[in-house]
């Protein structure tokens, strides 16, 4: 059978397929097993999995795929299996840096040990701040105390009094004055005065100058050793202080040790604690005086809390909770730089912003370590330096807490910068493909890091398996949000639901949010109507009020058409003129409606002018649908002349961009009509896009296409004679609503698939095509053979111009 033989009308069984209820298996969901598990996804989860249970580090994973999909509950669910297998990660906390107080130490712990020790050095200190002023008040040290000071005491007296014992054997005598000390000559034990020291001989006064010099030279030296006796009192008081503290302090230490046997990783802490405790025991002694100057004497209890005793603190980053199983799968709604690397805070003090090892505070990463951490791929990517210190942590394996402000060179005095923890986790990034392009194009380190791709499917082949899977996951949803048990034939209008969404009559749509949805307003519908269970009834009036809700768009330009202010018409016939039909996207809803399209042709140099393109309306894939029509004039009709045209296609009233191919069907019957001066019927619409060859090809957005000249022609009235053209490849996609396919079985409405422009031009024409014979020529009267013609007339006319005119006439220009 020939393409001119082949039948175009499509009987209401081609229009929507249906789901017959008798196929699935049973009455209700209640005796349906629910699935809570995805199907259709079997790539996505095997690439997941693998990610999950891989060890390498460059294994990390980038989830994508259609919003609705289910990859959040997906992940999450394969991620917390794959967790649960793994071990609970050990605790992670810091600690002052005895040797390098701005670099605080990062210690792992057995799991549980880090509040374990955190309240063991909160309990030490306040032990000891009770203790040592305790000890130092005691009368063992207070008698030894009393011996220092009195040994030293003695040691100054003696020599002093054998220095003034000197001096007056020289006749000296030594005098205390307000200004220190001072030297004057005595005789007779009594002091002289200068007069009288001036009278006496030569010989005399020299001998006592010499006196008064010796003397002096032994008092500077007594004066000198007095910082040097001084110095050897306070070491000694020191030595009673250190002497002292390290009792009281080993004795406290060792309990605290003995919690924490066996832990390496505290040794080298435990004796820096140790000595920094024995030599800042004044601290603790502060801290008594202040704590009985209270008016509660408890209060000396809680020292740990004060600023100055933070040095002895710890602070736990990270310790799953007692009743933990298996590793932590964290996700981060705001994956900011604080957030995913922790952060450093501060506080005021006279003044000064001033830090110290209890304000370091995690981020997810640590949160995360040696489990799963999942982000928002378009978060992370948003927030200020949060990507690439993710992409630094990976690389380096470590969680390095740098603050916006130092990266920036802001840093505030007084900061800290802690140890790394090392790190051990699997990043889960969610996105979509886009998102996946640009960074795979523009930044090299994303392939290296993440190295698996989950890819989410936006459908699955609709049969009997995929029927009663789809089932089970109604079942599930069903008893998961205390719905009522929906009816075989309310699951089979859901599945023809799934089917409309998927723009596929062979596919189920696996966007699986908008259909729960569906379903849980038919719950509410059924409830309304004290239903026991949700009816086909009820999931098709969710499906209609939904639509009805979105329409408001859509009435709008239906209501323009209905007063004439759009101008389309569905009966008549006109040449040059025909019915096209596009789709627009908004909100999330899609509708169609008709529009018209225009062609004016005249004598040219082989020019087709696509009006939306010149005054820049028309988007480059439009622009190559007219350009294809050129194609398709001088290969089909006079192959040997020059394309003597010029036409303009233009689609009215049209104030918006104009993208597709889909409308280069109509445009090109559109043209042929106006070439072969043949009127088109306006009752037809028609929607495909052709190649150079005539050969129509499918399109998107046929079901809304068709159904939004549906109801123009409805509120215009349907005549019998109306319907629209559409691909035939595109058959498999027809999934209109039920009014529709009502409306063709009864032979008000008609849908029509046609596979080459030819079948369009008779459809609409009413007059055959025509094929070239064996003769190279179209049969008289047909539709090519009057285009054909119409060229041929135009080809004369303009080489008679070109004679007349003295110009040479070549392809596509005049010279």
């Amino acid at each position: 059978m020939g393409m001119e033989d082949e039948p175009t009308a499509l009987v209401p069984d081609d229009l929507r397929r249906r789901c017959d209820p008798a196929t699935l298996g049973f009455d209700t969901t209640d005796a349906v097993e629910p699935l809570d598990a995805l199907t259709g996804q079997a790539r996505a989860i095997e690439a997941i999995r693998l990610s999950a249970e891989m060890r390498h580090r460059r294994f990390n994973l980038f989830v994508h795929g259609p919003e609705g999909t289910g990859r959040h509950a997906a992940v999450l669910r394969l991620l917390a299996e794959a967790a649960a297998r793994r071990p609970v990660p050990d605790d992670w906390v810091h600690v002052h840096d005895f040797d390098a107080p701005d670099r605080p130490r990062a210690l792992r712990l057995p799991r549980g040990m880090g509040p374990k020790l955190r309240q063991a050095m909160a309990g030490l200190v306040d032990d000891l701040a009770q203790a040592i002023p305790a000890l130092f008040e005691s009368e063992e040290y207070q008698s030894r105390r009393a011996a220092i000071e009195e040994t030293f005491g003695s040691r100054n007296e003696k020599a002093f009094a054998d220095l003034g014992r000197r001096a007056r054997d020289r006749g000296v005598a030594i005098l205390r004055t307000p200004m220190g000390f001072a030297l004057a000559p005595m005789r007779d034990g009594e002091v002289q005065k200068p007069d009288v020291i001036d009278k006496l001989p030569e010989a005399e006064r020299a001998a006592i100058h010499d006196n008064v010099a010796k003397t002096q030279e032994e008092l500077s030296a007594f004066l000198e050793s007095l910082p040097r006796i001084e110095k050897d009192h306070r070491a000694a008081v020191a030595a009673l202080n250190a002497e002292m503290a390290e009792q009281v302090v080993e004795l406290n230490l060792s309990e605290l040790r003995e919690g924490f046997a066996g832990i390496a990783m505290l040794d080298d802490h435990f004796a820096a604690l140790r000595k920094d405790l024995i030599g800042n025991a004044e601290l603790f002694m502060k801290a008594g005086k202040q704590g009985d100057d209270g008016s509660f004497p408890m209060a000396s209890a809680r020292v740990h809390d004060t600023p100055r005793f933070h040095r002895y603190a710890v602070n736990v980053l990270v310790s799953a909770p007692g009743d933990a199983v298996g590793a932590p799968v964290v996700v981060e709604a705001m994956p900011t730089l604080a957030n995913l690397t922790g952060r450093i805070e501060y506080t005021q003090q006279l003044g000064t912003l001033v830090t110290d090892v209890t304000l370091i505070r995690p981020g997810a990463l640590h949160r995360a370590n040696g489990g799963y951490l999942v982000l928002d791929a378009r978060r992370v990517l948003a927030e200020p330096f949060a990507w690439d210190a993710l992409k630094r942590c990976l690389e380096t394996a470590e969680i390095r807490i740098i603050g916006a402000g130092e990266r920036l060179g802001l840093s505030a005095s007084g900061t800290l910068d802690p140890q790394p923890v090392p790190l051990d986790l699997r990043v889960v990034l969610v996105g979509d493909r886009w998102l996946m392009r640009l960074l795979e194009t523009h930044d090299p380190e994303f392939a290296q890091l993440f190295t698996v791709r989950a890819e989410f499917g936006p459908d699955m082949d609709w049969g009997a398996e995929s029927q009663r899977l789809f089932a089970r996951q109604v079942a599930a949803l069903v008893r998961r949000e205390g719905l009522r048990p929906v009816a075989a034939d309310g699951v089979a209008a859901l599945i023809e639901v799934a089917a409309r969404e998927a723009d596929d009559r062979q596919k189920l749509s696996l966007l699986l949010s908008p259909l729960w949805d569906v379903l849980r307003e038919a719950d509410h519908r059924a409830g309304q109507e004290r239903a026991t269970a949700i009816a086909r009834s009820h999931v098709e009036g969710a499906e209609a009020a939904r639509q009805r809700r979105s329409d408001g768009p859509a009435e709008r330009i239906h209501e323009l058409i209905a007063r004439d202010t759009l101008m389309i018409a569905s009966r008549g016939s006109a040449v040059g003129q025909v019915n096209g039909l596009t789709v627009a996207e908004l909100g999330g809803a899609r509708f169609g409606w008709p529009v018209r399209i225009t062609a004016r042709v005249r004598v040219g140099a082989g020019q087709v002018v696509d009006i939306e393109r010149e005054v820049r309306l028309g988007g480059p894939i439009h622009s190559k649908g007219v350009l294809i029509l050129s194609g398709y004039l001088a290969s089909h009709y006079l192959p040997e002349t020059p394309l003597s045209l010029w036409a303009s296609l233009v689609f009215e009233q049209s104030y918006g961009g104009v993208e597709g191919d889909s409308a280069s069907v109509a445009e090109l019957c559109a043209l042929l009509s106006a070439l072969a001066g043949v009127p088109l019927s306006q009752s037809l619409a028609v929607t495909g896009s052709v190649n150079q060859q005539g050969e129509v090809q499918p399109v998107g957005g046929v079901n809304e296409k068709i159904e939004g000249f549906f109801e123009t022609c409805a509120a215009q009235g349907l005549t019998g004679r109306q319907g629209v053209l559409i691909p035939r490849r595109n058959i498999d996609n027809l999934m209109l609503r039920p009014e529709v396919v009502e409306a063709v079985a009864e032979g008000r409405f008609h849908v029509h698939a046609i596979s080459h422009v030819d079948q369009a031009l008779e459809l609409l024409t009413g007059l055959p095509a025509g094929q070239r014979g064996l003769n190279g020529e179209f049969p008289a009267g047909s539709v090519n053979a009057n285009v054909e013609m119409r060229l041929m007339d135009f080809a004369e006319a303009r080489r008679d111009f070109g004679r007349a005119s003295g110009h040479i006439i070549v392809q596509g220009d005049d010279t």
